[in-house]
């Protein structure tokens, strides 16, 4: 009796575990997302298909449409191609500084897409290319080849150079080894990158609304027009629901393609490099100096005051602006950004902690493992998913007893913890996965209770990895724009959200304080990267 009851109670707790996460998306994405669905397709409570008919046939909505695709179809491509000799020169080549390249690499991933508009727009400014579809295409690429290096990267140092090898023995020349061996190996782990690159491009919100403004607006940005501005919730809704569905067939072939991938991982030593390498090495630095140039372009404008050379607009960070255009100064929104970041990182890692350890346990029973597969994809949605569209969300569902949450700033740390949860999980699963089931059950033989087992094996050997994904919550969470726009308030605004405020104020002074609050902002993300990387946890399978 005492054995029954003690193996009830051992289910009972991994089902209160299983209820942690799913409660958590639940509550916050899939009913704010079930929302907008019903509001776009059920208006008064019945299909109202000429009503969708209505809102996607209008030209602007085609035309959105059409440069949404194309927009992120073309900076795919481009990324693919920049991403790969990056990817083969850390996958395959051992030499000092490679592991600064990794972080160089992972930076612009990282830094808060508003950052990066202005970034681009310091770049570019008085020259044709400000504001145009060049500048949108550049900041799209520049934000993602971190993705296409590391994800293929991966995949890369697990392939046995010994074919290649051997093909070159005989005669086949680089190209023809690339094209024929190398290529066909790596197609599942390129495909995967692509999708998600073409994801993360289609849903581009804070770098889109920066540089192209109304004149080239996306489907996220025209979800954020039509709601703030036009107050039209239908059609947002409607493009919300077209969003939704795009993103649910890409996110089932990057899985699809993803299992392909990781079923097997071994990394192959690395070598130093060889007289061969020289081209794609020195494509590599370009590549790398590239993404320095408009980081560099940023830090140039904020210390330009009126022509001249001066600290003026960080000393007018603790103002609020031409004509107290500004709620709270910058320095408060960065504290703000502070403290919101610290409790989303903190409620991601307490979800995505109690998810991994579920997670990583095999089941012996088929059902409980199909559950335990819909469990991990539900968490993996809001990666996908707009955050505008959950913010949207948040605004229509949270607004009525017993949740009745429009107004509380709690709204923004929940919202940034449903970002960073995927990542968090993707980071410390496959560390969980590899401690196998013998020293569990080894440390359950000897007496020791789950909990225990759970303290001091799983967390024991996911300590560093733990680590480096409360890093990346954190900058993902301080960065976060899209969804903080709905649901910031003007006295406790973020600094992202301070800084897109700055920059549609008329002056040289607002723009310049603009500046250097992305300066500021950036320093805190590389700050935290820079920790990140030193823990040498490889994060690749979060992108």
């Amino acid at each position: 009796m005492r054995r029954i009851s003690s193996r009830g109670a051992t289910a009972a707790a991994w089902i209160l575990a299983a209820a942690v996460p799913l409660v958590f998306v639940g509550v916050f994405f899939a009913w704010p997302v079930a929302s907008i669905v019903g509001r776009g397709l059920f208006p008064d409570g019945m299909l109202d298909v000429a009503g969708i008919v209505e809102v996607l046939s209008r030209p602007r909505t085609v035309r959105i449409i059409g440069f949404t695709i194309g927009m992120a179809a073309a900076a795919t491509a481009i990324t693919l191609v920049l991403g790969m000799p990056v990817a083969y020169v850390l996958s395959r080549l051992r030499f000092r500084g490679r592991g600064v390249l990794r972080a160089a690499v992972l930076v612009p991933f990282v830094l808060p897409t508003v950052v990066v508009g202005i970034a681009f727009r310091a770049l570019l400014r008085d020259t044709p290319l400000d504001g145009s579809v060049v500048a949108i295409l550049a900041a799209l690429v520049f934000f993602n080849v971190a993705v296409v290096a590391r994800t293929v990267a991966v995949s890369w140092e697990s392939l046995d150079p010994r074919q290649e090898e051997a093909a070159r023995v005989l005669g086949a020349g680089p190209v023809r080894v690339f094209v024929t061996i190398t290529l066909r190996r790596l197609a599942p782990s390129i495909a995967a990158a692509a999708s998600i690159v073409f994801l993360f491009c289609s849903t581009a919100f804070g770098t889109v609304l920066v540089l192209g403004g109304a004149k080239y607006a996306t489907i996220e940005t025209e979800i954020w027009l039509l709601t703030t501005q036009f107050l039209d919730l239908r059609a947002a809704s409607v493009l919300s629901v077209a969003q939704i569905v795009v993103v649910l067939l890409l996110l089932v072939i990057t899985a699809r393609v993803r299992g392909r991938t990781t079923a097997q991982h071994r990394s192959f030593a690395t070598r130093r490099p060889r007289r061969s390498d020289t081209p794609v090495i020195a494509a590599t630095v370009l590549i790398a100096l590239a993404l320095a140039v408009p980081l560099a372009a940023l830090l140039e404008r904020s210390l330009r005051v009126a022509g001249e050379w001066s600290g003026g607009n960080y000393l007018a960070l603790a103002s609020t602006g031409g004509r107290n255009a500004l709620t709270v100064t910058p320095w408060q929104a960065l504290g703000n950004s502070l403290g919101f970041a610290a409790a989303a990182t903190g409620l991601a890692m307490l979800v995505g902690l109690v998810a991994c350890v579920l997670l990583s346990r095999t089941p012996r029973s088929p059902v409980a493992r199909r559950g335990l597969d819909l469990v991990d994809g539900a968490l993996m949605l809001p990666l996908g998913v707009s955050a505008v569209t959950v913010g949207f969300g948040f605004l229509i569902t949270l607004n009525s007893p017993p949740l009745d949450l429009r107004t509380s700033p709690v709204l923004v740390p929940i919202a940034q913890a449903l970002v960073a949860v995927p990542l968090v999980v993707r980071t410390l699963l496959p560390v969980l996965r590899s401690v196998g089931s013998r020293m569990r059950d080894a440390a359950a033989t000897l007496g020791a209770p789950p909990w225990r087992v759970i303290l001091t094996i799983d967390l024991g050997v996911a300590g560093r990895a733990a680590l480096a994904a409360t890093g990346l919550a954190f900058t993902v969470a301080l960065g976060e724009f899209g969804a903080t726009t709905f649901l910031s308030r003007p006295d406790a605004a973020t600094l992202p959200v301070v800084i897109y405020r700055l920059i549609g104020l008329p002056g040289g002074d607002n723009a310049g304080m603009a500046a250097a609050a992305s300066v500021v902002l950036a320093a805190v993300c590389v700050a935290v990267v820079a920790l990140v990387e030193r823990l040498r946890v490889d994060t690749a399978g979060a992108f």
